[in-house]
């Protein structure tokens, strides 16, 4: 069938096109925004034809942590069972970040191209992309505390995406983290198709809720929650003793988590939905981190929501490359850098949580900033549990860098750590002008972790990329 020419969303995407072609030789960066933000003015309602123009629709995925690494493997999967795939890869997870990633990878007019979208959501973007998306499959994988002066409240957050997940039918698919009360009661109202995930049978669990976890009161009855087990923050098999309320059967669960340190991660995966064939996928995974078990778990369960069977789903994670900064093994000067995204509370204290099973003996950098894209407000500094930090077997120097990196110098002392153990000469300076002196720091042959506000690990990244060390971040 012929398909009618737009006039306006010919010019919105060939603008885009245009853009972000033009950005990218001009060396301006990865034209991952404004070429969408452009367009927009030219067809408003671009995104929404162009996912349209998808024969087998979109899947968005949304939550506080994990939504570039959940989304990347997703696309990986439908890659590996020939699938061809919009995925806005760089991370730019607004509506413009998103037109600008469609507008590029699809065609002007016509038929072919891209047959299903993979769309990461920012958590205020969510409604909107949803109603312009009109997705098959929403993912939601975890809520927890984020630039409160951005957010808000996780209460704020959870408001927002009520009303559009209760605008869903039964034609779209929900895929929620069950372990999370907060999402879990969101889903409860959703007019969805609700497909649950979660954790069992897990041997290492948490002792209690940590400080600055979220969902510690029933969503029915303001009830203490009660945990049968606890996982990670407030995730967990969880259940209040008053009315009642608990947590879901689980459609996919992944159980016998083995986590090899730095190394990875293996797991079991069941799935369990009523009228489809049963089938437990033993899954090996390239990334470390109990956290990485939940992304790698919603992936799955969204692939087989769409279709797929083992064999891509498998290939796919054992061969998954971390995604710029999430994780990210890069060499400079003799040094192998772990790059680790480590924005909230809840993120920083898994990071600490894997980097740790391990006596940290070199220097290990925390760069912290506070602009527009990190949060203004660092107070969420006392909520990490940089106490672990102080036990005696970690006997490496401690790098306070970034724009507040002398706020974190005075954190890491109240936790415990000695003050000639904390180098602060990285404090208060952008990360590419404190790059060699991190590198220095570092003995030649050793390994260093650096823990990055958003904003420290996009500086980190484009000084290395001026180096010639890494992919800028839109082209990995």
């Amino acid at each position: 069938m012929t398909r009618t020419i737009d006039p306006r969303l010919l010019a919105a995407t060939t603008t885009s096109k245009l853009l972000t072609a033009g950005i990218r030789r001009l060396g301006r960066g990865g034209g991952t925004a404004l070429p969408g933000l452009v367009a927009g003015y030219l067809d408003p309602r671009m995104l929404d034809k162009l996912a349209r123009r998808l024969p087998a629709g979109t899947v968005v995925v949304a939550g506080t942590n994990g939504k570039t690494t959940t989304s990347r493997m997703l696309a990986g999967m439908l890659e590996a069972a020939g699938r061809h795939v919009v995925h806005n890869r760089s991370g730019s997870n607004l509506v413009r970040g998103i037109s600008a990633a469609f507008a590029e990878q699809m065609p002007l007019v016509g038929d072919g191209g891209p047959e299903i979208g993979v769309i990461e959501s920012d958590e205020n973007a969510l409604p909107d992309v949803l109603r312009r998306a009109q997705p098959r499959v929403v993912v939601l994988l975890n809520l927890f505390r984020d630039q409160l002066d951005r957010y808000g409240e996780l209460e704020t957050i959870a408001n927002h995406w009520r009303g559009v997940l209760r605008e869903l039918d039964s034609t779209t698919t929900l895929v929620v983290n069950a372990d999370d009360p907060n999402l879990a009661a969101l889903a409860a109202e959703s007019g969805a198709t609700v497909v649950t995930f979660g954790l069992t049978g897990m041997a290492s669990t948490l002792a209690a809720l940590p400080h600055a976890s979220d969902a510690a009161v029933c969503r029915v009855c303001e009830s203490p929650l009660v945990y049968d087990a606890l996982f990670l923050s407030h995730l967990g098999d969880w259940r209040c003793p008053s009315c009642g309320n608990r947590r879901p059967e689980l459609d996919l669960s992944a159980s016998d988590i083995r986590l090899d340190g730095m190394r990875g991660l293996a797991m079991m995966v069941r799935d369990a939905r009523p009228r489809q064939p049963s089938a437990e996928l033993r899954l090996d995974v390239a990334l470390p981190g109990l956290y990485n078990a939940y992304n790698a778990l919603a992936a799955t369960a969204a692939a087989r929501v769409l279709g797929l069977g083992v064999e891509p789903i498998g290939r796919a994670l054992a061969g998954f490359e971390a995604a710029f900064g999430r994780l990210e093994r890069v060499e400079y000067r003799g040094r192998q850098m772990t790059l680790a995204l480590s924005k909230n509370p809840t993120g920083f204290n898994e990071v600490l949580r894997t980097i740790t099973v391990e006596s940290l003996t070199t220097p290990l950098v925390i760069a912290i900033n506070d602009l527009a894209a990190d949060g203004r407000d660092v107070s969420w500094l006392w909520d990490v549990d940089f106490e672990v930090l102080a036990e005696p077997r970690h006997t490496g120097t401690f790098v306070a860098a970034g724009l507040r990196g002398h706020d974190l110098a005075v954190r890491l002392k109240y936790a415990g750590i000695p003050a000639e153990r904390i180098d602060a000469r990285a404090a208060g300076r952008p990360l590419g002008e404190a790059l060699d002196l991190i590198v220095d720091a570092t003995p030649e042959g050793a390994s260093v972790f650096l823990l990055l506000t958003y904003t420290a690990l996009l500086q980190l990244r484009q000084a290395l990329a001026d180096r010639g060390i890494v992919e800028e971040f839109w082209a990995q």
